[in-house]
């Protein structure tokens, strides 16, 4: 199967003869090809956006939202179909696939009923016979560039803001996952929303990417992925004064206090650290831990990690499927090698695993290192993989300053029974996820994500705030005094 580009509406080859090959991670399957779009491709996406967009923009909010509620039903309608899909091109187990697609879902219902608010404000105003509001406004054509690790919940977090808003969107997706957005494409073109309004461009972000943050008629581009991708797509959106919305790294902590429910912290730590076998933005990278229950949170964590499955995601029984592909392989293992190398000690896992059906994939056993300096490459670095450092601590207040100590600022969690110990936390942790009692994965479609530092520039996806990245305000006064009046100098 190749698939193609979805432009105004139509499905077109790419101008490039080009293409790459979309292999199953679990088996190295080949799924599908995908031709490499040029710079001209871009340019025909761009066009149609900009035409479809004078339109859009005109059809009554509810109306557009009209389109997001038929979407989500078709996304449930699919959903195992869907499901499956993205196990098998990205290689999280089959469990997690159905969340991620649920989780479009729930967005898209979520998106579709700010159809009906997109609230503004209203204010009185300083001078007599004088009304004053503000409402957002549509921006224009939106760039969309999402990572393959989330290939359709972080799509959705990005384009059905942009949707509902009055915008039209060109959509790069990552070219290791590109099915899904040729399964969105399908159900964008099943619901009838107009031509023009959705555009999906495969290729490569050095092509594509570039030309998207490039054109003069692309007015937002938002971006996820890694801070080191995320620096550049800023550097050049700022030369061109786009408005750029970053979700880029993260090296996520769970803190684990000497009061803390230990079975509890392990069901935690195991999920954060080694769902989607770890290739989480939220993935949980370093436990600090207090020293008085370090021993025997490592000797529980040893003891769970036992029961780990691993293997195809398409297997309901297996709990960490695949690594995206041999590159990132070779990097996770490369960063255990580190660790040794800086003097931690490791407990578990730290192998590439080739054994029988393990073999023609890409997995990585479950890694544990305990002793680890907080200082270390592996407690600064983001990994992208099942690795984990335990970091040892003696209080509340070193535990914070171990978190805080990092170049990212997305995700935290707490593990404590004392309210004063949890309310301090929420306050002096510098991350922008907070999670109490549970790991640091988690985040819910209605509430903002994102974060701070090295992890973001400010925007955040989700949530009524995701609204801010495809909506400019625009004030509105309204004089029906019938003669001038001029603020700040006739109320003076």
């Amino acid at each position: 199967m190749q698939l193609n580009n979805y432009i105004d509406g139509k499905w077109q080859e790419a101008g490039n003869a080009k293409y790459v090959s979309v292999t199953n991670p679990a088996n190295g399957e080949e799924l599908a090809q995908v031709r490499l779009s040029t710079i001209d491709d871009v340019n025909k996406a761009v066009a149609a956006a900009k035409v479809a967009q004078k339109k859009w923009a005109l059809v009554p909010a509810p109306k557009r939202a009209d389109y997001l509620y038929e979407i989500g039903r078709i996304m449930k309608e699919k959903k195992e179909h869907l499901s499956q899909v993205l196990t098998k091109e990205m290689g999280k187990v089959i469990e997690e696939g159905r969340g991620e697609v649920q989780e479009g879902i729930d967005m898209a219902f979520y998106m579709a009923g700010e159809g009906r608010r997109l609230f503004g404000q209203t204010t009185p105003s300083e001078l007599s016979d004088k009304f004053a509001m503000s409402v957002r406004a549509p921006i224009g054509v939106v760039g969309l560039i999402t990572p393959w690790n989330f290939p359709v919940a972080i799509a959705t977090w990005k384009s059905f803001p942009a949707i509902v808003s009055g915008n039209t969107f060109l959509w790069k997706p990552a070219t290791d996952t590109p099915m899904m957005a040729y399964e969105m494409a399908k159900i964008f073109e099943e619901v009838g929303l107009p031509a023009g309004v959705a555009n999906i461009v495969f290729g490569s972000g050095s092509t594509v990417g570039t030309a998207m943050i490039e054109h003069p008629d692309v007015k937002v581009i938002s971006f996820t992925g890694s801070t080191e991708t995320g620096r550049s797509v800023a550097e050049l959106g700022g030369r061109h004064l786009k408005k750029v919305s970053l979700e880029m790294g993260g090296k996520n902590a769970v803190i684990v206090m000497d009061d803390a429910d230990l079975g509890l912290a392990v069901e935690g730590i195991l999920w954060s650290a080694f769902g989607t076998a770890g290739q989480r933005c939220t993935a949980c990278s370093r436990v600090i831990v207090h020293k008085d229950v370090k021993e025997e949170l490592e000797q529980r964590l040893l003891e769970a990690m036992k029961h780990l499955t691993i293997g195809d995601g398409m297997d309901e029984s297996v709990k960490i499927g695949p690594i995206i592909n041999k590159n990132a392989l070779e990097k996770i293992h490369s960063y255990v090698q580190i660790g040794i190398d800086e003097g931690a000690t490791l407990l578990a896992g730290g192998e590439i695993l080739s054994d029988g059906q393990l073999a023609l994939g890409n997995y990585y056993a479950p890694t544990l290192f305990t002793n680890v300096d907080k200082e270390s490459r592996i407690a600064k670095e983001e990994i992208f993989g099942p690795v984990v450092s335990l970091i040892g601590i003696s209080s509340l207040e070193e535990a914070i300053e171990v978190n805080n100590s990092v170049v990212f600022g997305l995700s935290s969690s707490i593990f404590s029974r004392d309210v004063n110990t949890i309310f301090k936390a929420q306050r002096d942790l510098d991350t922008g996820i907070i999670y109490v009692n549970a790991g640091t994965s988690g985040a819910e479609i209605h509430l903002p994500f994102g974060g701070t530092k090295g992890t973001g520039n400010g925007h955040r996806d989700s949530g009524v705030a995701a609204l801010d990245v495809y909506t400019e305000w625009k004030s509105i006064y309204v004089d029906f005094s019938g003669k001038l009046q001029r603020a700040q100098i006739d109320n003076s």
